[in-house]
């Protein structure tokens, strides 16, 4: 989403800095080389990033909220976690720059330390599972298969831990105790959110549910409708959850989580969620059967913010990227005031699934215009198709949620004609 700062940013920018700030205003020891304190430099914020990527990680419902959703904090995390592993690299190569000044074996020294300097050798180590947890992710890689990826971030709660065993021994970047308290304490904070998510949450967080229908839509399309067992979970159109299913008869994603837009209103005694096959296990969904057991945790998101809409609103969909609009569809009521034109986008007729149900919300709905875009007559999205359909979108409200290259594409025709706080877009790369 393109918005307004987000509280949660600011936050985190104050926390990411703080220590940098302390370690200027203690002041490097007199005669430094540059190189050096640029050295100490990127090992505070390197440590620091790390340590506040692993904290934002908490994903508590509502927590998001402050950043502007999931996949926006999602986002900053990624961000956290590149510049700390490029700043955490940095930081050894810089001190033996500094140290060559005085001899090669002083710069070996730093590179290859004494085997009795453990604190030296758990930075080498938080360093080594950096790189194991990390490097996957950037793009040279490719993309890695995503419960891989997840597993392998197990791997950040050793690099927190071996971080700060190295950062507070050493005491070199933040002296005496200012480094003691500021790496205890975000340490701290660092592995409890890793805690929490990996050992505290799965047994707390999670609501089972019932499958007690599973609508094939299309091909490669189904729709789940899911009963609590209990509290029916309380949540806005727009927000997605985690899905974990529990069926022992699937072929593939048994007690694997994945993140889906609910798509049923609010206002429903279930919880519905379409599901594209896209993978092992979408594909084993397809067939779910009824009566297996689910485990659903959240909502998440801030696709549609909570605040009063003064504009009108321009709903750009692109294949199962409509769920978040289906939501919204579907509370809608005949007594509601809108002003909304959606712009159902789709390869051809075939791909238009829930097309007759959005007709029939848009025949009975005053102010709920439907129409349709298929790519293989009329191209790409373009802006004058919006005008076309809709000739005062640059005063509206936008929201765009479907693949990439149509989120890409939205923005291009909108880049000037619509301010970026009024431009919402949503996607799920890497949740």
């Amino acid at each position: 989403m393109i918005s307004s700062f987000k509280p949660g940013n600011l936050v985190l920018a104050l926390l990411g800095f703080l220590p940098l700030i302390v370690a200027l205003l203690v002041g490097p020891p007199q005669n430094t080389p540059t190189l050096a304190f640029l050295g100490r430099a990127a090992g505070i914020l390197g440590l620091c990033f790390l340590l506040l990527a692993g904290l934002i990680s908490l994903r508590i419902p509502g927590f998001d909220l402050w950043f502007g959703g999931l996949t926006q904090l999602w986002k900053v995390h990624h961000v956290l976690g590149a510049a700390a592993f490029v700043l955490v690299m940095a930081h050894p190569l810089l001190l033996a720059f500094a140290s060559a000044r005085v001899s090669i074996q002083a710069a070996a020294a730093v590179l290859f330390p004494h085997p009795a300097s453990w604190s030296a050798w758990a930075g080498w180590a938080a360093f080594a599972a950096m790189t194991i947890f990390l490097a996957p992710t950037f793009w040279f890689f490719g993309q890695p298969e995503y419960q891989r990826w997840k597993a392998l971030h197990a791997l950040s709660g050793v690099a927190i831990v071996l971080g700060v065993a190295h950062a507070v021994p050493l005491g070199r970047s933040l002296a005496g105790n200012w480094g003691k308290t500021i790496w205890l304490g975000y340490g701290a904070m660092a592995l409890a959110a890793f805690v929490y998510r990996k050992f505290v949450a799965p047994l707390t967080a999670r609501k089972t549910y019932t499958v007690v229908n599973a609508q094939t839509i299309a091909r490669g399309v189904v729709e789940l409708t899911l009963a609590p067992d209990e509290e029916l979970l309380n949540y806005r159109a727009g927000q997605f959850i985690y899905l974990t299913p529990l069926d022992p008869r699937l072929a593939f994603g048994r007690n694997e989580e994945h993140p889906y837009t609910v798509s049923s209103s609010p206002r429903e005694p279930a919880l519905r969620v379409a599901i594209k096959d896209v993978g092992d296990a979408t594909h084993a969904l397809q067939t779910v059967a009824a009566g297996g057991k689910a485990l659903v945790e959240g909502p998440y998101g801030d696709f549609f913010p909570v605040k009063k809409r003064t504009n009108g609103e321009l709903w750009i969909a692109g294949g199962i990227g409509l769920a978040p609009f289906l939501s919204r569809a579907r509370a809608l009521s005949p007594e509601d005031t809108v002003d909304v034109h959606l712009i159902y986008c789709v390869q051809d007729e075939t791909r238009a699934h829930f097309l007759s149900e959005l007709e029939a919300i848009a025949a009975k709905i005053p102010g709920f215009r439907l129409w349709k875009h298929f790519f293989y007559r009329e191209g790409p999205l373009s802006g004058a198709f919006m005008f076309a359909c809709c000739p005062d979108f640059p005063s509206r409200e936008i929201y765009v949620c479907g693949p990439p290259p149509l989120i890409t594409a939205a923005r291009r025709e909108l880049r000037h004609k619509v301010s970026g706080a009024r431009f919402h877009s949503e996607d799920f790369t890497w949740l």
